[in-house]
């Protein structure tokens, strides 16, 4: 007979160790410092940077692969899962699949293939 109920998940070692007074103080002087020199750069900001030259068709190209990264990676999960919660990946999947349909239709437009 299946369990209806899941059972509790299991606390990991590390979550048990985690000193939020150490983390605190470490964010605040992190904070302190930027506060005391505004001319820093600031390092989180530049963790995902897309630079401004960029051209279109280079950004559309990888929105298409992130799109269909998406894609697998929801298809994988909603395999692994039952009821509402594959409906939920499925769902997600198919949002993923619609956006990289369009992201090819604006690469199509941007570079036709019958085009010089």
């Amino acid at each position: 007979m299946k369990k209806i109920t899941p059972d509790p998940p299991v606390a990991s070692a590390a979550c048990d160790t985690l000193d939020l007074d150490q983390l605190s103080e470490a964010s605040h002087r992190i904070v302190s410092k930027r506060l005391r020199n505004p001319n820093h750069a600031d390092p989180i900001c530049h963790v995902f940077t897309i630079l401004p030259d960029v051209d279109t068709e280079t950004l559309l190209c990888h929105a298409c692969e992130t799109l269909a990264s998406l894609n697998v990676l929801t298809t994988d999960l909603a395999c692994k899962l039952e009821g509402s919660p594959r409906s939920l990946a499925l769902s997600i999947q198919q949002l993923a699949v619609v956006g990289e349909l369009l992201v090819n239709r604006a690469l199509d437009n941007v570079d036709p293939v019958g085009g010089v």
